[in-house]
Order: C-alpha cells, then sequence, then structure tokens
C-alpha cells in the first residue's frame, strides 16, 4: 500500500480490461485517477469504481488527446504517470479474420502431415485495406505518440515522470495479424528513443509487452487458444494482474533506475536477456 500515494495518474484505455485493472492497482497504492477510454459510459463507470475523472477521448485524435491533457493539467496541476494502454486486436464484427486464426493453422497441420503441399493459407495482409491498416497504427501507435508528446509538455516542467507504453510479444516476435504486429513493433521502438530523450529531465520511459491474457483482446481465441497454451511454458494465459503489478512497479519508485526497458510477462512464451 502506499507506493503511488499522491501520484496524478492517467490511464488511456481503461474502461475495461487491462487498463481497468491497472487502475483498480494504482488506486490500491493510493494514485489520483484519471480514465480514459473512447467510451464516455466505459470511462465513467471505472472512474466512479476508482474514485477518479472519466474523460472520453479518441487518442488517435491529436486534438482530442490535447483538450484531454490540457483539462488534466487544469484539474491537477501536475501529471507524475502516464499509461497508453488504448488499443484493440481484432475489429469487431470481423468474423471472416476471427475464423481464419481460429482454423487455417490446423488446416495447414493436416495438410502437411497429408504430405503437403500447404494449400490454405491466411492472407490477411493482401486482403487487408488501406483504412484498416491505418486504423490499427492511429490508435496503438500514433495514440501512444499523441498522449506522450501532451503528456511531457506537462512532466517537462516537473522534471519527473513515468511513461509507460502497452507493447506485446506480437511487437518482437511478430504473429498473424501484421498490422497489430507493426505497431507494437513500433511502440517498443519508441519507448527506447523516447526514454533515451527525456532521461535529462528526470522521466522515465518504459513498456510493458504482456503475452497472451485473458481479456476481451483474446476472447476471439477459440480453438487456437488451445495451440496458444501448448507453446506457452506456463501452459495458460495470464490474467489481467499479471499485467496491472508491474505496471505498478514501473510507476513507483521502486523503479527509480529503470528507463527504456521492456517487461514482458507472458508466461515464457519469450525468454530473452
Amino acid at each position: 500500500m502506499g507506493r503511488l500515494d499522491q501520484k496524478v495518474a492517467l490511464i488511456t484505455g481503461a474502461g475495461a480490461g487491462l487498463g481497468a485493472q491497472i487502475a483498480r492497482r494504482f488506486k490500491e497504492e493510493g494514485a489520483k485517477l484519471i480514465i480514459n477510454d473512447v467510451s464516455d459510459e466505459a470511462a465513467q463507470s471505472v472512474a466512479k469504481e476508482v474514485a477518479g475523472v472519466g474523460i472520453a477521448a479518441d487518442v488517435s485524435d491529436s486534438n482530442a488527446v490535447r483538450r484531454m491533457l490540457e483539462r488534466v493539467k487544469s484539474e491537477f496541476g501536475r501529471l507524475d504517470i502516464l499509461v497508453n494502454n488504448a488499443g484493440f486486436g481484432i475489429t469487431p464484427g470481423d468474423d471472416e479474420t476471427v475464423r481464419r486464426i481460429n482454423e487455417v493453422p490446423f488446416q495447414q497441420q493436416a495438410e502437411l502431415e497429408a504430405g503437403g503441399p500447404v494449400q490454405t493459407h491466411f492472407d490477411l495482409t493482401v486482403e487487408m485495406t488501406d483504412e484498416d491498416w491505418q486504423r490499427m497504427i492511429n490508435v496503438h501507435l500514433n495514440g501512444t505518440f499523441y498522449c506522450s508528446r501532451e503528456a511531457l509538455k506537462i512532466m517537462n516542467g516537473q522534471l519527473s515522470g513515468s511513461i509507460i507504453n502497452m507493447g506485446s510479444i506480437m511487437g518482437t516476435t511478430g504473429g498473424i495479424g501484421t498490422s497489430y504486429c507493426a505497431a507494437k513493433a513500433g511502440i517498443l521502438g519508441f519507448t527506447r528513443s523516447l526514454a533515451r530523450e527525456v532521461v535529462s529531465r528526470g522521466i522515465r520511459v518504459n513498456a510493458l509487452a504482456p503475452g497472451f491474457i485473458d481479456t476481451e483482446l483474446t476472447k476471439p481465441f477459440g480453438s487456437a487458444r488451445a495451440l496458444l497454451e501448448a507453446q506457452t511454458p506456463m501452459g495458460k494465459f495470464g490474467d489481467c494482474d499479471d499485467i496491472a503489478w508491474p505496471a505498478v512497479y514501473l510507476a513507483s519508485d521502486e523503479a527509480k533506475y529503470m528507463t527504456g526497458q521492456v517487461i514482458s510477462p507472458n508466461g515464457g512464451f519469450v525468454m530473452s536477456q
């Protein structure tokens, strides 16, 4: 308790899932919270739960982000923690992509076992529209940049602050979904670059790179879930606290010697360093 006493924290995409659980743990540790979500209803619901302030804004809209951070400065006077969590996986209603993710690996395996060649293919990238590509990059990568840029306008004068960016193991290993993987890889590169830039002002920038966690984002995995669990040494998906507690650590003074780093709770799916 008290690891984040009186620290002002803005968490984006916190109306559900990882962001909401990070908010709950931050609250337990004494933080003052601003809950952002593209849905005002979701933002207000979680804000009420954690006695915080809810602000609806689309992080892919730089003007909306600017207005949100201006409000943060006006109402709180400072910003100690920014968690760039907003994002999405498969577009809701995209049943064809869900079908391919859950069926194609098994079809390919059956074709190989029958002596090959593989005749069933994902073909997600070749069929991706400009709009789908841009939306993924805009929310994840551009949103992280927009929020960080505006947060730094507050943190720079304080000569302190902690920015935590939400990456993914898909940003390091690659996987099915080139736009998502590209966005997450960009976030990890952005994290390292920004960390070097702002360290002279006493601001730390780190990233979390979750493995497969039980959230709305991984719900589309049906039959493919067993395959992913089999590839994970711990044999299971993680839960939201597996990400929330590392976020508390990175936000706290316990991580005062940590910057430009990636912490990856992933059950052993990826092992490095």
